[in-house]
Formats: structure tokens, C-alpha cells, sequence
């Protein structure tokens, strides 16, 4: 079977491979614990030499930092603990001159409490135009709200203000949902849109983009607790029982998004030559659901979080590819491939460190765009920590039943023999193990058959031999899963036993002989 690229203009964003940066355990320039803007800033040649051609950087916004930065209070401005304006200014200017882009997050689904919109909520009275901001309702009787929703982040999606109204927050009660019914929410975000845009962003990552349309707000849910579950990327659950539950979600994935996403594509391409990009987080079912945020009116990529959920079996891996490259085909769109974020399980948890090397092989051959989470290019494990260590709110609000996502989220190791690595001179937010030495980038780079080699390799590999490749073809027999595209044959072993190959060996993710060990891919001069 073949699946060809899609007929549409090459943008610098079709397949690139951008570098995902959380911020806060990247690099701490001045010895506070915490990464900052300057940290990054100053490891970007590091960036650079790895072979990305783009950075996105988690919110460094100002926020009460209850959710890892996604509370907004103010999204025109920068977070002390991450530095300033010109910071940022610098670390966008520093990125261009070494030839990277540079996304932000956007968060449009809530803001903080802290913002000042929410603070003029509480204080004015129910059905004023402060509320209007957000989702104030009535409760079905003084002790019980509007409905039985469940937070993403444990406990009820509804918190209580002092008059008796509740506000709803699909996250943490300190991410009080946004009323985009309201013009006034639209207005101040073409603000921010802009205000980002003429700092020197290159586009945008927009946080839960399928979640600002709301329906049946005095519903209830026939299992709320399953439905938060099957939408969180931490939580395990078999396949299908998760998108029965993602086929209709009543605050996710309304048609109402679309007009929202039409107008901020206007304001996009305002920037005429700059190619201004937006990708959007969409968690939806089924699939084809997603590809509607692509239409050429709309945003110009969606995240795929299919491959980054799926179990390590050729069948399934070749289903959900093939279809995901029909599908935005459909729409002259290009599919994005990952398989670690800030809001997961680092894969090579997930599915084994000699899995996961192989599986990067395997999508960096793919059509589209890579991301790769910082310390995924490590073979970096989610970090292990104390229950005391954690700050996680999901963690907290589900009682610890939940661990939440900081493993995925503990800070970089640069160099050493011990934590924290010369990430900081002080004490980190999140602890790292002395058991990382063998991690940092000092020893993986030395080390000529590291991860880091092998994504460097890879990267390089890409650029000048695949990228711009035509028709891919595919072949599945005996736990092999292959693909051809151009010159390159991309073969990942899915079984349990070595199998025959041939070819000239142009990279491997482990040592190859005329046999594929289990849990490796290989890329052959075809």
C-alpha cells in the first residue's frame, strides 16, 4: 500500500522537527532551582547542533504557577521567575541567528484566578459583564452545581462562590474557563496573538484548542469520572474503551471552535511573508475529527497523539499511520508524529528504552513534522520522587491515586557525575537521580553510539536524504513493519525474535549485523 505527501505550497513548517522546551527544567541561569528564559537562551547552539529547525516553549507567562504555568494571569507579559520582556526578545533574536523558529504556547481555553478579569468577576454580581467572561451558572439547588462534570485533574469541574454561583474549570479550580460566546475573549487574544507576533514568535501552540465551545452545560454525564480519565494522556486505558468515551464530549470538540479558529487564521496570515504557523493540541474521536482544524481556513497543523498512546504491535502502528497520512492528505494538510510531551509518560518508560530509540527512527523516515520532548533525544525515563517532592495538582486533587505528570517534567542533566547535573547551582523544583549520570549530555555526547548521537545522525540523515521524498510505501509481514520513501527503506522489528535483513545500513537505533534484533529499526540505502 502507498500514501503519498500532500499536493500543497512547501511551508518551513511542513517537516521540520521542532524541539519541545518546558521551561521551568530546561536551564537555571541564576541559581534559583528553576530554569528561565536566559537558561535557554544560553543552550541554544545545543538545540541548534541536535538538527531542529524550531523550538516551542511551554508558558513562561505570568501565572501563579498552580498548573506548571497553564494559570495565566497575565499572557502579555513574562513570569519573573522566567526573567522579562527583553529576555525573551534576546532568546527570540538569539534563535533566528542560529537559523530556529520559534513557537509559543498559546492557552485560550482558561485563565487564571488571579487574572484581573477573574478578580472583577468575583467582586461584581451574577450576571454582570464581568461574569459574562466566564461560565458563572446557577446550581441545580444551593449545594449542587449545574452538573456532575468531572475535572481533567480530579474532583468536580465546578467550584462555589460566595453569592452561591458556581464557575466552571474543566482543569484545576484556579483555571476558570473562558466564555468564548463573549466578544470581548476573542478581542483580548488577538491582542496577545499580536503582541507575541511582533516580539519576534514564529506562531503558536494552542493549548487544549478543542475545548473553547460548550454545549449542555445543565447536563449531566452518563460517567463523568471515565470521561476525565479517557482525556488524560498520564492515565492508561485500553484503546477502544477510550474513544468510546472521546466520541462525544460535551465541552470538547464543538462545532462552534471552528469560526474562532477561521478568524485567528486571519490575523495569521496578516503577517503576509513571515509563514506564521499554529498548532493545535486536538484530543478528539474519532480521528477525522481532527483534520478539521487544518481546512485551509482554519490552523495548519494538529498534534497526533495516537502514535504517542499506542502499544508496540506492528499491525496497530501501521493502522493508525496509513489512515492519519489519508486523512490530512484529504485535506492538503501535512500530519505532525510525536511520542513524549510535558503532559505524558516519557516513552521510554512507556514502552522500553531500546522501543523508543527505535520508534524515533521509525518516525523520523514519516512525512510530516516531529516533535521532540527536551530529554527525549536523552532516552531520558519519567524521574521517580518522593510523594513530598511532587507539585503536580492532579496528584493532590486526586488524592494521590493519580501521580500525576512531573516524572515527565524533571530537570534536564547537562553534565556531572551528580544531581542536579549542572542544571543549577541550587536546589531544583524537581529532583533528578544520581542514577542519570549516565544521561547527561556531557557523557551522551562522547559517547559515539548514545541517544544523543543517534538523533543527531538521524536528524542529519533526514534533512538531506528524506525530507522532500515522494511516495511512501509501505510493507507489514512476520513483526516487521517497513516503509519505503525515495532512497531510504525504514524497517522497525515489532517481534520477539531477530529477523533477516539486507541492505547498506545507513543507521541504526542498536547494533545491526544481517539480522534486526527485536525493538530495533534500521534505515536502509534502498
Amino acid at each position: 500500500m502507498s500514501n503519498t505527501e500532500p499536493n500543497t505550497n512547501h511551508k518551513w513548517w511542513n517537516e521540520a522537527v521542532i524541539y519541545q522546551i518546558y521551561p521551568r527544567s530546561f536551564q537555571d541561569s541564576n541559581g534559583d532551582g528553576e530554569g528561565d528564559l536566559k537558561g535557554i537562551t544560553s543552550r541554544l547552539e545545543y538545540v541548534r547542533d541536535l538538527g531542529v529547525d524550531a523550538i516551542w516553549l511551554s508558558p513562561f507567562y505570568t501565572s501563579p504557577n498552580k498548573d506548571g504555568g497553564y494559570d495565566i494571569a497575565d499572557p502579555r507579559n513574562v513570569d519573573p521567575r522566567f526573567g522579562t520582556i527583553a529576555d525573551a526578545k534576546e532568546l527570540f533574536e538569539k534563535a533566528h541567528s542560529l537559523g530556529l523558529r520559534v513557537l509559543v504556547d498559546i492557552v485560550p481555553n482558561h485563565f487564571s484566578t488571579e487574572h484581573v478579569w477573574f478578580k472583577e468577576a468575583l467582586n461584581s454580581p451574577a450576571g454582570s459583564a464581568a461574569r459574562n467572561r466566564f461560565h458563572f451558572y446557577d446550581g441545580k439547588d444551593a449545594n449542587t452545581p449545574p452538573n456532575n462534570w468531572i475535572s481533567l485533574f480530579g474532583g468536580p469541574s465546578w467550584t462555589q462562590v460566595s453569592d452561591g454561583q458556581w464557575y466552571l474549570h474543566l482543569f484545576d479550580s484556579s483555571q476558570p474557563d473562558l466564555n468564548w460566546e463573549n466578544p470581548e475573549v476573542m478581542a483580548d487574544f488577538e491582542k496577545t496573538i499580536r503582541f507575541w507576533l511582533d516580539l519576534g514568535a514564529d506562531g503558536f501552540r494552542i493549548d487544549v484548542a478543542h475545548g473553547l465551545a460548550k454545549e449542555d452545560l445543565h447536563t449531566d454525564h452518563y460517567d463523568p469520572q471515565g470521561l476525565s480519565d479517557a482525556l488524560r494522556l498520564d492515565v492508561l486505558m485500553e484503546v477502544e474503551r477510550r474513544n468510546s468515551y472521546l466520541a462525544k464530549i460535551p465541552f470538547f470538540d464543538r462545532d462552534g471552535v471552528h469560526e474562532i479558529y477561521k478568524e485567528w487564521r486571519k490575523i495569521f496570515d496578516s503577517y503576509g511573508d513571515r509563514d506564521i504557523m499554529a498548532v493545535a493540541e486536538v484530543w478528539v474521536h474519532p480521528p477525522k475529527r481532527a483534520t478539521l482544524y487544518v481546512r485551509p481556513d482554519e490552523l495548519h497543523q494538529f498534534f497526533n497523539f495516537d502514535v504517542m498512546n499506542a502499544p508496540f504491535d506492528s499491525k496497530y502502528l501501521y493502522k493508525i499511520i496509513s489512515d492519519m497520512l489519508q486523512l490530512v492528505k484529504e485535506q492538503s494538510a501535512w500530519p505532525t508524529w510525536c511520542l513524549s510531551n510535558h503532559d505524558s509518560e516519557r516513552v521510554a518508560s512507556r514502552i522500553g528504552a531500546d522501543a523508543a530509540r527505535a520508534m524515533a527512527l521509525f518516525i523520523f523516515g514519516l512525512p510530516g513534522s516531529a516533535y521532540v520532548f527536551n530529554g527525549q533525544e536523552l532516552g531520558l525515563p519519567s524521574g521517580e520522587m518522593a510523594d513530598s517532592d511532587r507539585q503536580d495538582p492532579i496528584y493532590f486533587r486526586t488524592n494521590g491515586t493519580q501521580m500525576g505528570r512531573d516524572g515527565a517534567r524533571v530537570p534536564l542533566p547537562w553534565s556531572g557525575e551528580k544531581a542536579p547535573f549542572g542544571f543549577t547551582i541550587g536546589k531544583p523544583w524537581l529532583p533528578l537521580q544520581d542514577s542519570w549520570k549516565e544521561f547527561t549530555v556531557e557523557a551522551e555526547d562522547r559517547d559515539p553510539d548514545s541517544s544523543l548521537n543517534l538523533y543527531r545522525k538521524a536528524l542529519k540523515i533526514r534533512k538531506e536524504q528524506i525530507v522532500g521524498s515522494g511516495e511512501i510505501t509501505w510493507t507489514n509481514t512476520d513483526g516487521l513493519l517497513s516503509y519505503k520513501r525515495g532512497k531510504i527503506e525504514v524497517i522497525i522489528n515489532i517481534s520477539d525474535s531477530a529477523k533477516p535483513i539486507s541492505g547498506k545500513v545507513l543507521l541504526s537505533s542498536r547494533p545491526v549485523t544481517d539480522l534486526l534484533p527485536p525493538a530495533t529499526a534500521v534505515w536502509l540505502l534502498a
